[in-house]
């Protein structure tokens, strides 16, 4: 009897070791199927040159496509550029605005509330349609001009000028993705709690002081979580530029996402865009670990 007791116990004991990998199986088999699996294939097939209808038809080049890539062609350095361009202005715009807005439509008011619907409705708009909707906005005999031609103003090529093309498409972005952005923020300034500042009040700090060293530092998880979600969608950006530019006027909105559809579709060279993929990824990984390792420090946990 005293061995069954044992035999169960030990039976039982190991069920309750086993059960946490039983449940972080199929997790972790998604995982494997659609993020490594793709990632590791990825890197194996930039070291073929091969065509897009014809993937058995491989050849082995090694780095060779690497080499072409970074040092002969020099509109993967331009999209590269571009791409930085584009992702510092809109993360940098993005988290300026969101804790802009959300600082104004904090109080419970009937306003603000209609005002937080209102913000957010572009984000439940399909990117396409509204790169459709802004290109007749920008057009050269579109709204925009036409506000302009009314204050006497000269128009602007907003598409059509590599002046003023990509600082478009940061608008569109920012314009579509900041009411997102902004509730985030405003539910994070409603969990801070008022006894803070209400302490601060009784110190006679000032709004200026109040917002540098209470609010800030009481949003650097949220603001941390911006900074990476919005970096890495910034580097992906692709329907916006593919809508409104196609990567113009000539190689000013030229974006590395663009770049590999390009280079898949068009020129029909799947080394070289699998190669371009793999320094994004590359590039992503690398941005992740550095704001983990340099930003995440300064990131203040209640």
């Amino acid at each position: 009897m005293k061995n069954k007791g044992v035999g169960k116990k030990k039976s039982k004991r190991n069920m309750n070791l086993l059960t946490p990998y039983v449940m972080v199986t199929p997790a972790m088999c998604f995982l494997i199927i659609f993020t490594l699996y793709p990632m590791i294939n990825l890197i194996y097939l930039s070291f073929f040159t091969f065509k897009l209808a014809r993937p058995d038809l491989k050849t082995w080049v090694g780095l060779l496509n690497y080499k072409f890539l970074l040092f002969v062609k020099e509109d993967f350095v331009i999209a590269l550029k571009n791409t930085a361009v584009y992702t510092v202005a809109v993360v940098f715009f993005l988290i300026l605005f969101a804790v802009l807005f959300a600082m104004w439509l904090e109080k419970d008011t009937k306003l603000n509330s209609f005002a937080q619907r209102a913000i957010f409705t572009p984000h439940l708009v399909a990117m396409i349609s509204c790169g459709m909707i802004w290109s007749w906005i920008m057009d050269e005999k579109g709204l925009f001009n036409a506000v302009l031609s009314f204050f006497q103003l000269p128009g602007l090529r907003w598409l059509n000028s590599s002046a003023t093309a990509m600082i478009s498409i940061v608008i569109v972005s920012v314009w579509k993705s900041l009411g997102y952005y902004t509730l985030i923020v405003i539910s994070a300034l409603k969990s801070i709690p008022t006894e803070i500042f209400e302490a601060a009040e009784l110190d006679n700090t000032n709004g200026f002081r109040k917002f540098f060293k209470i609010t800030i530092p009481m949003l650097s998880p949220q603001l941390f979580f911006l900074l990476i979600v919005i970096t890495i969608n910034s580097f992906k950006v692709f329907d916006t530029v593919r809508t409104m530019t196609g990567g113009g006027p000539g190689n000013s909105t030229n974006v590395i996402s663009y770049y590999i559809y390009h280079y898949v579709f068009n020129n029909n060279q799947m080394g070289i865009a699998t190669s371009a993929g793999v320094v994004l990824m590359g590039i992503l990984m690398i941005m992740t670990i550095f704001y983990f390792k340099a930003v995440g420090k300064k990131v203040y946990y209640q």
